[in-house]
């Protein structure tokens, strides 16, 4: 079955790819369709919010099944106002750039130490008009890991700048020293695949 990831996330695109080998999918991304879609607003309040906004946004424009996935970026003991949740590359309304969000982070992580932080993750399923299935449920939500305010280094991967700053709390490696198999069940969790496997996809 082809189904549609209804984001402009190379990154994300290509780990979804690796991750969804094991199931009877073929991932397109948007750039493998014949037109582009118009900017889909994203001013939800919640992850699941967003994901259905863009999903429905992307099915009334390619009219082909699709998913879309929204996250939210959650700190212990930072305080409420300065929670990133949905907005994660936007900071006091200014959309940051991969090197903005590294400086910003990493000062956060400076100010506070190290940060215990977390994703939580939604996803909203199209197939057709009648069957729309999506969840926030938090066993889709990212294992915890440290945001840290020490770069791993100036190599980075687009679509992914907090991954020089992140560091798995079971290894205490930073996500650049992990094996790509690795990161990339990081960044698509399980409970993904098994929403999918659960829809018989």
């Amino acid at each position: 079955m082809k189904l549609l990831y209804a984001t402009g996330n190379r990154a994300k695109l290509d780990a979804m790819r690796s991750r969804a080998s094991g199931l009877d999918l073929e991932i397109l991304g948007l750039a493998d369709m014949d037109r582009k879609a118009p900017p889909v607003p994203e001013d939800g309040r919640t992850p699941l919010e967003n994901a259905r906004q863009k999903a429905l946004a992307y099915y009334d424009f390619y009219k082909v099944p699709l998913f879309s996935c929204d996250s939210g970026l959650y700190f212990e003991n930072v305080p409420d106002e300065l929670q990133p949740g949905i907005h994660v590359r936007t900071v006091g309304g200014k959309y940051l750039t991969d090197d903005e969000m590294l400086a910003y982070y990493s000062g956060l992580a400076k100010k506070y130490g190290d940060l215990k932080a977390g994703y939580r993750n939604a996803v909203c399923l199209i197939l057709d008009r009648d069957r729309v299935y999506e969840s926030m449920d938090a066993s889709l939500a990212s294992r915890p890991f440290l945001i840290t305010s020490r770069p791993h280094s100036k190599v980075r991967q687009k679509g992914f700048p907090l991954d020089s700053l992140s560091v798995d709390i079971q290894t205490g490696k930073y996500y650049y020293d992990m094996e790509k198999g690795q990161t990339e069940q990081l960044a698509v969790e399980d409970s993904m695949l098994k929403f999918f496997k659960d829809l018989g996809l």
